[in-house]
């Protein structure tokens, strides 16, 4: 994971944690935010993992139970090894591999939460943190006025709040910081709202997005 992607969605988990009123924090606080939201994800994973081994040794009993039981074993003497048998209904085994996916799902983000862990203390992940922070302290009015010109029948009040915070860093970037390119910047807010919201998030917030590039004569 890149750092700047890191800073991304280390800065998406702060302004989470942010009342209306951003100019309040101090860059310790905002720091502290971070750490303890980062702290809080990688118990939350491990968790998941938790569950997910949990699930994983339930279906292999499930498994073990319908070989064990299936009337070609029971008629093999006690110390012969089982023979293979046909599994049941598959509607009776797609909730269980529904299961397996969403642990392969949960584990992946377990492994990224690991790597943000790591990437948390790095000085270019901080730095750009807090370039993406400071600047939506500083310019939060122009930033929402920005998202509630262009959000075309939607009341900013009522938007999907990660949805908002999406936009609000991508602005920052575009806008404020111009670290990055106009390209990869709007191509990692779409990925965040694809990880992190909806397929029709990542279509609304492109479509705000460029109208913010053209507003701002940023090309």
């Amino acid at each position: 994971m890149q750092a700047r992607r890191a800073a991304r969605e280390l800065a998406l988990i702060l302004l989470s944690q942010l009342d209306k009123n951003p100019k309040q924090y101090t860059d310790p606080d905002f720091k502290e935010i971070v750490l303890t939201s980062v702290r809080t994800l990688t118990n939350n994973a491990q968790e998941e993992l938790k569950s997910a081994c949990a699930t994983l040794v339930d279906l292999k009993n499930r498994i073990d139970d319908i070989e064990g039981n299936a009337e070609i074993n029971l008629e093999r003497p006690l110390n012969a090894s089982n023979l293979p048998v046909p599994l049941p209904l598959t509607s009776d085994m797609t909730g269980k591999l529904e299961e397996l996916l969403n642990i392969c799902e949960n584990t992946m983000l377990a492994l990224e939460i690991a790597e943000l862990t790591t990437l948390e203390e790095n000085d270019d992940v901080k730095s750009y943190i807090m370039k993406i922070v400071d600047s939506y302290k500083d310019n939060k009015d122009f930033i929402d006025s920005q998202i509630k010109k262009f959000a075309f029948g939607w009341d900013l009040n009522r938007l999907v709040k990660i949805d908002k915070d999406i936009l609000r860093i991508a602005i920052c970037e575009l806008v404020f910081v111009k670290d990055a390119p106009l390209k990869v910047i709007i191509d990692e807010a779409l990925e965040l709202a694809k990880k992190y919201s909806t397929e029709d998030s990542a279509s609304f917030i492109n479509g705000v997005l460029g109208k913010v590039v053209i507003e701002n004569a940023l090309v």
